[in-house]
């Protein structure tokens, strides 16, 4: 029960880091020429989320599971990023931004939800704790560049 629910719960993380990385790309398309700064900011977060995945897909087949492919709207936890990229209205910098940080703090949340989660085992728990407080990261520089264009 423990490794089928642990999988469950690294695959939901999977398709969480699939929408951020999808999100990210969109993001990087969106943003202009000028928005040097920015691009790089969201090509590492891309890289991010890749290494993200590859450690979660480790885990899952270590536990004898199978990784889930595609997004959050084949999953349970957070689809979130679906909406982040409706919501572009353009390659404002600033709506790009604030879209990110919605994005950051889904996958906050979806974190949050799965060190929650009591069947998750410790194993599991130490390395979803490490990716989180690296996302936290991401989180918070994004909020900060968002805070930036609020004055």
């Amino acid at each position: 029960m423990e490794n089928a629910r642990s999988v469950e719960v690294l695959n939901d993380l999977v398709l969480i880091n699939n929408d951020r990385i999808a999100g990210y790309e969109r993001a990087i398309n969106e943003s202009k020429d000028l928005d040097v700064d920015l691009k790089a900011t969201f090509e590492g977060m891309v890289r991010e989320s890749e290494q993200a995945k590859r450690e979660l897909t480790d885990k899952i087949r270590s536990h004898g599971g199978s990784v889930t492919a595609g997004t959050t709207t084949a999953g349970k936890i957070y689809r979130a990023w679906m909406d982040v990229k409706a919501k572009f209205t353009g390659n404002d910098r600033k709506a790009i931004l604030a879209s990110c940080e919605f994005g950051e703090d889904a996958a906050q949340k979806a974190y949050k939800s799965a060190l929650d989660d009591s069947d998750l085992d410790a194993d599991c728990r130490k390395l979803v704790s490490e990716q989180q407080q690296t996302l936290r990261g991401s989180h918070d520089l994004i909020k900060k560049y968002r805070d930036s264009h609020e004055r």
